[in-house]
């Protein structure tokens, strides 16, 4: 009988979880003394840079993520150490887009200053509501892969006229823009790129000062790609209306910081993919890419395949 794999898991898995290493796997982790023994890492939101892959075993063959971003991974590092690194972009696509269009909801709707003046028996409720109408109004994808097209696909339905910036999609079922056109257009921005170097703080100042008066951020993709206090400015002296965020920098918030004493800007703690069905994803398709490395498959989602010229 050949001996199934050692899966090292970063942080405790959900309730009912192991079951999906069932046969497969022995799991240990997540005390880092584990590490030791494990022929693949099922990584969650722990970092993996240059420190933490200096002391890998020699056994270790795979960082396989639970989700699209891989921006935790030191890809230079863990190629050095012949580490393949994969990720999981499937999974969250559904649960992320479903989150992403409540933030939309949330924010255009003013649902959560609407049930705080409700609680506290606060005024005249209709004259009050300032919330937005969003048939007819434009919908900005910043970023055009799987979940923001699901987005679109939404926004198209509820009558918004859908338009995107991507630089890295030459052809797509909606209007592509450059970002200074979709930052001049769109009513509700809603942001899916990844974290890089170009796109830190893609959302400055200057990138605020260019939306649409009046206009909504909703943000379900990495908290870097804002600036938090060009964000807090844009809130305060306009252009925007309100903002829905369920990524920040750092994550999560610590309880006493200016975004999460607003009543216009809605926060959750990076929970877009952890629905019931999502988790699960997650974990299977992260299990199962690690399998594929330790059996000597190349999985479709490897994202340092220069690892495999070693």
């Amino acid at each position: 009988m050949t001996t199934p794999p050692t899966l090292y898991v970063d942080r405790p898995l959900p309730a009912g979880f192991e079951e999906l290493f069932v046969g497969r796997a022995r799991i240990v982790g997540p005390d880092p003394r584990d590490l030791a023994l494990a022929d693949g890492v099922i990584a969650g939101s722990a970092l993996w840079g240059q420190t933490e892959l200096a002391s890998v075993p020699a056994s270790l063959q795979v960082i396989s993520r639970t989700g699209i971003g891989y921006d935790t991974v030191d890809l230079a590092a863990a190629t050095s150490a012949g580490v393949v690194v994969c990720n999981a972009p499937d999974a969250p696509t559904v649960s992320t887009a479903e989150h992403a269009i409540a933030l939309v909801m949330v924010a255009t709707k003013r649902l959560a200053v609407n049930q705080k003046r409700l609680r506290l028996a606060d005024g005249d409720y209709f004259a009050a509501n300032d919330g937005m109408e969003l048939d007819g109004r434009t919908l900005g994808l910043v970023g055009y892969g799987r979940i923001a097209r699901r987005v679109g696909v939404v926004g198209t339905a509820l009558g918004m006229q859908v338009i995107a910036h991507d630089p890295y999609v030459d052809d797509a079922d909606v209007e592509l823009v450059g970002f200074a056109d979709l930052l001049a257009r769109a009513d509700v921005v809603s942001l899916h790129a990844p974290l890089t170097a170009d796109t830190r703080h893609l959302f400055d100042a200057a990138a605020f000062a260019a939306m649409r008066p009046g206009s909504v951020l909703v943000n379900t993709a990495r908290g870097g790609l804002v600036d938090q206090d060009a964000l807090l400015g844009a809130l305060d002296n306009g252009p925007l209306f309100a903002a829905g965020l369920d990524v920040t920098e750092p994550e999560p918030l610590p309880t006493d910081h200016r975004l999460l004493a607003r009543d216009d800007v809605f926060v959750t703690p990076h929970i877009a993919s952890s629905t019931d069905r999502g988790k699960r994803r997650l974990y299977e398709h992260a299990i199962d890419n690690a399998i594929a490395v330790i059996d000597g498959v190349r999985p479709a989602t490897v994202v340092n395949p220069e690892v495999y010229d070693r």
